[in-house]
């Protein structure tokens, strides 16, 4: 028989999939012997029995039953009884941190009878029984029940008034108590159910529900979290961190999560239960100051810190609650951190010997690394600094000012960059924090809701900014010094630092991004910031350097121009991969691929193509030298012929209306003769070659003289489109003539873009000497896609249904078009074993479809300059991520 219960003794930190991260940990930490209070955890195969059944499997009450009575055996106490009731917590625990995304109610067990005994079991403490009683149906109301939760805020603010939560008295919680009873019998026309094992089960099956509450689908998209895996849930006798000034609790973090400096970072808050601190009721104190409030607690947490962090050799994030001075270990998990805290972590425990530079390579990712190359504010620029908050997450976010998340999305969908300012931020919030440039809260710390989520999707994060009063009914927040900000005025907010401004702050190059260029060496000696920016640099210089020791596949670089080529060599490129030639035919340019278009005659054809090939040449000479002998990968002329011509429209308006030119007149008949109805299926790439006599000559040519005349060039051709080998045998047979007579040897290869190359590439590997897999076409042709129109059409509704997990325009579909590349990849090396493999769409800048490159047996990938960093961190963790005992 199935087991879907296991007691928190029964596991460990390797069961992640069944037990969910929370669950796995907290086992993990009674097996270390660090005080935990008891519990169990429900499975995560239950929870996916639930969803898909919608009901629980069989057996499961029955195995829950017996592990609340061993529970209250171990307690000495039943659940929910009336004298001296035990109370439990019934949280979320996925496999994959979701933070605030899942539901959690407290206090289960309460009601009308065992507040009472709550009260004479707490020694007296009618204020603490009270408050127990109202957090838990708030909690229950809004969680379970589905009850809109500003009302019982609503209903505790007109109570407290400018007082904080802590001042109310036990009669005045007692009579909101009642209150909170009306809205629950109110909006749902029941009582609050005072059966605490009710209670118990609907607060498990809400956990349940909330696996696909909109939040935690939108945050599994954003995280690219599988929607498969379901949630477990952990029941866990309460210990209470609101007993009085003698108990609280708080957020820990073995180093900082925003820097990765070494030292006691956290927030605490004294006569508080643990969602106070995410939440951002009242603000925090610094972690540090516990040591004056309770010594003994602070003392033995910071052990705990020491022997969490050595023995998950990581940066961890712990929950713990103090009890009348008895400190409980709630939960631990290796926490989330800001990008620039990723690198510098990873290499300090390299240097304290805990984990290797193979598996410090692993600890990164290239969208971190991406992250790290935003822009940052100009340090000489004049600022109107207006406040400061905490520095929760990194970055330089400019953008109008928006009080709601709603408003924040619609902004952002019209393309107004904006900055998403509330109080403190709530789980509710996470489409306008996805939406929003930066984020800004007036409370909460580093370990608030706000904090953490901008931390874990790399967004600009201020917080706590006290000095602001934000009045989000009003739509603006008032600084100091009477600074009115309303919704739409520009402000500008540095993560970094902390500081709020007033309007646009300009921003200059990242020290990551002048590091790659070549500006900024890592050097010791500053202070500060300055020292900060410099750990970084260093970090990633190390890791960087590693990457390129580890990777097999080689790094190109998508690049038209000399600037562009020159950049890709600072970035790491090891050669172009892809030259477009078709963007050396616009602007000037246009009205000589005209002339070619239109030619009714041999002589005037080829005096458009004697005028446009010195151009050609002295386009590739340019990139030839820029890229100093390394190879460079030329595609002749590919996109669709529309996109030479003059508007159809436009031309056709002229005719009518009678301003149309002799001229106009000619183009609007050879624009019908050539108009497509699907050009990008239409005459283009190889197709055009072969039907415009001279065309891919010209650019062979204009290659060759260029090559000739530049020592050390490397020119690789390629011929774009190619359906059947005997295309490409007729493109070739021409260009070997043209490159023997000017003494030039190059490769000649292929893009396979389109399906039926991948399912012949046996037979064109027999004419092609390399592939480069054109993933942007063989995407939109294998799925039947038309890019430029489905993207915005009805992408969001797939993501939404899960027919995507992402668009497969941002990374390769293994099971559809790589399934073409993996075909492609094993017959063409079966015809030709030498046959040089690499990619050039899109997604060859793309993390996840590095490592599928690397697992197919591609010999390199390309993509534009400034993804080149990412690629080559990506190559190397792909080549390291089956040898090393930590990835992630």
């Amino acid at each position: 028989m199935a087991k879907y219960v296991y007691n928190f003794t029964e596991g460990n930190r390797n069961l992640k999939d069944l037990l969910g991260g929370k669950g796995a940990n907290l086992a993990e930490m009674v097996n270390l012997g660090l005080p935990v209070p008891h519990g169990f955890t429900i499975t995560t195969d239950a929870c996916r029995h639930y969803l898909a059944e919608g009901s629980v499997p069989a057996g499961l009450d029955q195995e829950v039953a017996g592990h609340l009575k061993a529970l209250e055996s171990e307690m000495g106490r039943k659940l929910g009884q009336a004298d001296d009731p035990l109370l439990v917590s019934v949280r979320s625990g996925a496999k994959f941190s979701m933070p605030g995304m899942m539901e959690t109610v407290l206090n289960i067990g309460l009601n009308d009878e065992s507040v009472h005994g709550l009260a004479k079991q707490s020694g007296g403490n009618e204020r603490f029984a009270w408050d127990s009683y109202r957090r838990l149906i708030q909690m229950f109301g809004k969680t379970v029940l589905g009850i809109d939760g500003d009302l019982f805020e609503q209903a505790l603010d007109e109570l407290k008034g400018r007082r904080q939560d802590t001042d109310l008295s036990a009669p005045e919680l007692q009579q909101l108590v009642e209150t909170y009873k009306g809205v629950v019998r109110e909006q749902t026309g029941k009582d609050f159910p005072s059966d605490p094992r009710e209670q118990m089960r609907l607060a498990v099956m809400a956990v349940f529900d909330s696996w696909n509450a909109p939040r935690a689908i939108l945050y599994r998209r954003q995280e690219r979290i599988p929607a498969d895996l379901g949630t477990a849930v952990n029941i866990m006798a309460m210990v209470f961190g609101n007993y009085g000034n003698d108990s609280g609790t708080g957020v820990a973090f073995t180093r900082d999560p925003g820097s990765g400096r070494q030292g006691i970072y956290g927030d605490y808050l004294q006569n508080a239960q643990g969602e106070d601190v995410v939440a951002g009721i009242r603000n925090t104190i610094p972690l540090e100051d516990l040591e004056h409030l309770d010594k003994p607690s602070y003392d033995q947490l910071v052990g705990i810190m020491e022997t969490l962090e050595n023995h998950y050799r990581d940066l961890c994030d712990i929950e713990f609650t103090i009890e009348h001075g008895k400190l409980w270990m709630l939960q631990t998990r290796v926490g989330k951190r800001t990008a620039a805290a990723a690198f510098c972590i990873a290499t300090q425990l390299v240097d304290q010997g805990l984990i290797t530079m193979d598996e410090a390579v692993t600890r990164v990712t290239g969208d971190q690394l991406a992250n790290l190359m935003f822009p940052r504010f100009d340090a000489n620029a004049e600022k109107k600094k207006i406040a400061k908050g905490m520095n929760a997450s990194p970055g330089a976010a400019v953008g109008k000012a928006v009080f709601s998340s709603e408003r924040a999305v619609e902004l952002s969908s019209q393309g107004e960059e904006v900055i998403l300012v509330r109080r403190e931020t709530n789980p509710d919030d996470l489409a306008g924090m996805i939406a929003a440039k930066g984020i800004l809260t007036s409370r909460g710390g580093k370990t608030s809701h706000a904090a953490v989520v901008a931390r874990g999707m790399g967004k600009t994060c201020v917080c706590g900014a006290e000095e602001l009063e934000v009045l989000t009914a009003e739509h603006r927040f008032i600084a100091p010094g009477d600074v009115v900000v309303s919704e739409g005025d520009v402000i500008s907010i540095d993560g970094t630092t902390g500081e709020i401004f007033l309007g646009e702050v300009p921003v200059v190059d990242s020290a990551v991004v002048e590091y790659f260029e070549g500006a900024q060496e890592p050097v010791d000696g500053f202070d500060g910031a300055q020292e900060l920016e410099d750990d970084l640099v260093r970090a990633v210089d190390r890791i960087m350097r590693h990457a390129d020791q580890a990777r097999r596949l080689g790094v190109r670089a998508n690049a038209d121009t000399p600037d562009d080529a020159a950049r890709a060599r600072r970035f790491g490129g090891q050669g172009i991969g892809l030259c477009r030639t078709e963007h050396m035919f616009l602007g000037e340019r246009r009205q000589l691929v005209e002339d070619l278009v239109l030619a009714t005659t041999d002589g005037a054809r080829q005096a458009a193509l004697d005028a446009l090939e010195p151009l050609q040449k002295a386009d590739f000479i340019g990139i030839f030298q820029a890229m100093e002998g390394d190879p460079v990968t030329i595609r002749l002329i590919d996109p669709p012929l529309h996109e030479f011509l003059p508007d159809i429209v436009e031309l056709s308006i002229k005719a009518a209306t009678g301003q149309a030119t002799d001229k106009d007149r000619k183009l609007l008949t050879a624009v019908k003769r050539l108009d497509e109805q699907n050009p990008m299926l239409g005459l283009r790439g190889v197709r055009l070659g072969l039907v415009i006599p001279g065309l891919f000559a010209m650019q062979v040519r204009a290659i060759a003289q260029a090559a000739a005349e530049v020592p050390g060039a490397r020119p690789e051709i390629m011929i774009p489109l190619v359906a059947a080998v005997q295309e490409l045998e007729s493109v070739r047979e021409e260009a070997v003539k043209i490159l023997a007579d000017a003494g030039v040897s190059a490769l000649i290869g292929t893009m396979i873009e389109v399906p039926r190359a991948a399912l012949t590439a046996a037979q064109i590997a027999e004419s092609a000497e390399f592939f480069s897999f054109g993933t942007n076409d063989l995407t939109q042709m294998a799925w039947g896609f038309s890019r430029d129109d489905v993207e915005s059409a009805f992408f969001s509704r797939y993501l939404d249904l899960g027919i995507f997990g992402v668009s497969p325009f941002e990374t390769i579909d293994r099971e559809g078009v790589g399934r073409l590349m993996r075909i492609a990849v094993e017959e063409g090396r079966s015809a030709r074993p030498d046959l040089h493999l690499g990619i050039c769409g899109e997604h060859g800048g793309d993390p996840d479809s590095v490592h599928f490159c690397h697992d197919i047996g591609l010999d390199y990938v390309s993509c534009s300059p400034f993804r080149i960093p990412v690629a080559r961190l990506e190559a190397g963790r792909a080549a390291l991520t089956n040898t090393t005992s930590d990835t992630r």
